[in-house]
């Protein structure tokens, strides 16, 4: 038979070909040699998101997405490394933050408005809950290149700086009030003292006059009704000048919003226009000349801090809906250490019973069930570091769990091919010969085992969300790199470990003992009818 001749030789040269290409791309490329840790075992902070409308009812799926992809820019912007922003339910966006970024996390759903206002009044000193710092001095420009030296400065104290503390959500205006007149503003405006529970204004309607503080309460403003929401800006950077090297912030608007700019910078040459986020004034440069072109240039004492932080707050402030912060949960190191050693501990308990259960049912065969069940693992553990650094899969607990489950799934085919293997010798076939008619058998069934398998964690995977995807992946990608290892190594090694007539022994792997409790064939029949007739045997048959 074709089977008995198995190019044993070739199957383990692809199997360590794989093995080989796997480690070489885990050992040459890339600066990570261990999987990536989720929330749970790394430590971390995920952060719920309730999306609110001035009506009550759901947002529309389409804001809701366009929030999220804006949020997850934010992310990317502000450094955060291996964050995760996904949409729950109709409402809800889910920013999940590893390592120590938690207070970020917190902050980046905060701000869901960016509005420009024109500066009826102001800067005006306010007093602050904390020492004022220093103040600097930004302008903008226009750089269009049509036209030279148009550069302007003004005081500004409301340059962007860190926040020590998660703000509040704001307040959602009441739509059926009416606008804030310019005298109710101007009176707030003048009691306003921008203490700590003032800096976070409400969110006001655009066509609202409004008094606002500095983000960092140093200093306040009366503002005008809104000249551009900030969904009109297609972009801003952080640069330098080519002239000093100093740092400014370029931005660029939409065909729309620079239509209206240009007009109101036209219009407005020496005003000063307020960037505010969520009623808060972010920066509030003066016009110097009119701007008819992109990028508007915003100039200032900025260093590349600064700058960053105000051209990300520019371009990713502008959000289509306004958020509360519905839940936090933070999970420290020590927790997540903690949580990674119970996982690994209960995943060396499941392996040690499948070892000690194959030792001691299939002896020497179990060996065999080993060493799989290691190559395994190893192939395993060189897909997770790949895996991490190309499509930022990390490893939760949930997907420790997923491979704990695919412990008993692969051993589960050595178990049907090593009982097929038995049945062949309980019918009187060699072990040698046994080997391939087993393998014909048990294969459909490993197959059909494996298919069931990795159907219910496609569909695990599609339908479920946070840490049951993890589950649902590990056990998918478990299930089928078993098949590569049965295939590729542990048929071939018992078509190897087959012509050794020792390995079929009792003594070493269990055979021997199906061989000795193999029942007998009958005799032919017709032989034992005719020796019964005539007692003395075939040649002394007569007829008549």
């Amino acid at each position: 038979m074709a089977n008995r001749s198995l190019p044993a030789g070739r199957y383990f040269g692809a199997f360590a070909l794989i093995v080989a290409l796997l480690y070489g791309l885990v050992f040459f490329t890339g600066d990570t040699r261990t999987p990536q840790l989720g929330l749970d075992l790394r430590g971390g902070t995920t952060v719920t998101l309730a999306a609110r409308t001035p009506d009550g009812e759901a947002p529309a799926q389409e804001d809701l997405e366009l929030a999220r992809r804006i949020i997850e820019q934010r992310v990317n912007g502000l450094g955060v490394a291996e964050a995760e922003v996904v949409t729950e339910g109709d409402s809800n966006i889910v920013i999940s933050v590893p390592g120590d970024d938690g207070e970020q996390a917190r902050e980046l759903g905060a701000t869901a408005q960016l509005r420009f206002r024109p500066v009826i009044e102001g800067p005006a000193p306010a007093a602050a809950a904390e020492e004022a710092p220093a103040e600097e001095t930004e302008g903008a420009e226009t750089a269009d290149g049509s036209a030279e030296g148009d550069t302007a400065e003004e005081t500004d104290p409301a340059a962007p700086t860190d926040a020590d503390d998660a703000v509040e959500a704001p307040e959602l205006p009441d739509p059926d009030a009416p606008p804030v007149t310019q005298e109710e503003a101007a009176a707030e405006f003048a009691t306003l003292t921008c203490e700590t529970e003032n800096v976070t204004g409400d969110i006001d309607r655009p066509e609202s006059f409004v008094a606002a503080c500095s983000e960092d309460g140093t200093a306040k403003y009366l503002l005008g009704p809104t000249i551009i929401e900030g969904t009109e800006i297609d972009d801003a950077t952080a640069g330098t000048e080519q002239s000093d090297g100093s740092w400014v912030v370029l931005l660029d608007f939409q065909s729309d919003g620079l239509a209206t700019w240009a007009g109101y910078t036209s219009a407005n040459v020496g005003s000063s226009v307020a960037f505010t986020l969520d009623g808060r004034v972010v920066s509030a440069p003066r016009i110097n000349s009119a701007i008819t072109t992109n990028p508007t240039t915003i100039t200032g004492q900025f260093d590349q801090e600064s700058a960053t932080e105000l051209a990300n707050q520019l371009r990713y402030g502008a959000l289509p809906l306004t958020f509360t912060q519905a839940t936090a949960q933070s999970i420290s190191t020590e927790l997540g250490a903690e949580q990674l050693e119970a996982g690994l501990i209960a995943g060396a308990l499941g392996i040690a019973l499948v070892f000690v259960y194959a030792l001691f049912y299939y002896r020497l065969l179990g060996l065999v069930m080993i060493a799989s069940l290691l190559l395994s693992a190893a192939v395993v553990y060189a897909c997770l570091i790949l895996l991490g650094r190309e499509i930022g899969f990390t490893l939760s607990l949930a997907g420790i769990a997923g491979f704990i489950v695919s412990i008993g799934i692969t051993a589960d085919s050595f178990v049907v091919y090593f009982e097929r293997l038995k049945d062949e010798i309980r019918e009187g076939r060699s072990l040698r010969s046994a080997v391939p008619r087993a393998w014909v058998r048990a294969r459909r069934t490993i197959l059909s085992a494996d298919a069931v398998s990795f159907l219910a964690a496609a569909i695990l995977y599609v339908l479920a969300i946070g840490d049951v995807k993890g589950f649902a992946f590990t056990l998918g990608m478990s299930t089928v790199l078993d098949l590569v290892v049965v295939f590729l190594f542990t048929h071939p090694l018992m078509a190897v470990l087959s012509r050794f007539k020792k390995f079929g022994a009792n003594r070493f792997s269990g055979l021997g003992r199906v061989e000795h409790t193999r029942r007998p064939a009958p005799p032919a029949r017709g032989r034992e009818l005719v020796g019964a007739a005539s007692g003395t045997g075939p040649q002394d048959r007569s007829t008549s």
